[in-house]
């Protein structure tokens, strides 16, 4: 059974292998060749996304296309507990245009189709909500040099999916929020005593959302007849990335990831039953480690494959899932 204790043990991990790296640059062995960055081609780690922008008129379009299959539920002490299993079938994809060399603007459009034991299924496949992101580039790395390439990125997602006035639980899509993102990414490239390239992401985000408006059935865990309000609660993400080049072509990759969400307070009443009183409750804070080991695949710079699967070992208020995935990466 998976512990929430696990993870502070798991983040200094990663706090201490991501200060390793920071410290020092491998030098390789005196045998060894120096693989070049033109020999390395990378698509990119299942999650974080990359501190580079895109040069001027170029486009990079990344399809996802993915199952969240849920098999359990971590509760308030970290105790993984039994559920049903549902599946929750995805695709989410980075469309992103270079506007000039340091600024990248783009739109993530996602859609979904959930299918759930013991309940109806989703009518039918829906769109989620859709997020805008610009991301203007600060430093740029450059080799023998220790300075990474940094970005900082907003991001904002608009309330296009379906939420309330649900017939089926499962046709519920979106969160009915607008909310507002803010990151900080980095990347830097090391290289091991073997002379092969190491890549390494460091991301921070933290987010914010509007109130919801809320009727009847909604994805809020509200029924029929219900009026009011939900206020989802801010958010923050770690994710720590590590790519290794292979060869040219092949590249092992691996995402370890935290996140906090504050509780989300719901209020309102039923309008179905006059004499009833007044609806309140709140979802509790939740907290998650994730990890994703990927392998990607490279026929050329700009065109490549990756095949992973993120997996929910530990966590606090929130499900136990795995999620494998596959995604396209084209520059042109």
């Amino acid at each position: 059974m998976a512990c929430w204790n696990a993870i502070p043990g798991a983040l200094a991990l990663v706090v201490v292998a991501a200060g390793i790296a920071g410290a020092q640059e491998a030098p390789p062995l005196s045998d060894s060749p120096r693989q070049s960055l033109d020999d390395a081609w990378w698509t990119g780690p299942m999650l974080a996304p990359s501190a580079s922008t895109l040069p001027r008129g170029h486009f990079l379009v990344e399809p996802y296309v993915f199952d969240v299959i849920r098999y359990g539920r971590y509760d308030s002490d970290g105790h993984r507990q039994s559920a049903s299993r549902s599946h929750s079938f995805g695709s989410l994809a980075y469309v992103l245009y270079g506007l000039v060399d340091r600024f990248t603007v783009g739109l993530l459009p996602a859609v979904g189709y959930n299918r759930v034991s013991g309940g109806p299924n989703s009518s039918g496949a829906g769109f989620g909500d859709l997020t805008l992101n610009a991301q203007y580039r600060l430093t740029l790395f450059h080799e023998g040099d220790w300075i990474p390439t940094t970005s900082i990125v907003v991001e904002e997602t608009f309330p296009t999916g379906n939420y309330n006035r649900l017939e089926r639980a499962s046709d519920a899509f979106g969160s009915g929020a607008y909310t507002t993102t803010l990151s900080l990414y980095s990347q830097m490239y090391f290289w091991l005593p073997n002379g092969r390239i190491l890549r390494t992401r460091l991301d921070v985000s933290g987010g914010f959302s509007s109130s919801v408006n809320i009727q009847d059935a909604s994805a809020y865990g509200t029924a029929a007849g219900f009026r009011g309000h939900a206020q989802p609660g801010n958010f923050f993400l770690v994710d720590a990335a590590w790519e290794y080049s292979l060869t040219r072509s092949w590249v092992l990759a691996l995402d370890v990831t935290y996140r906090h969400d504050a509780s989300t307070n719901v209020t309102g009443h039923n309008v179905q039953d006059p004499a009833s009183h007044a609806i309140a409750f709140d979802t509790g804070s939740s907290e998650a480690l994730g990890i994703a080991p990927a392998i990607e695949y490279n026929w050329k710079s700009s065109l490549g494959v990756l095949l992973g699967v993120r997996i929910i070992p530990a966590g606090r208020n929130t499900s136990a899932t795995i999620t494998p995935a596959v995604a396209i990466n084209i520059v042109y």
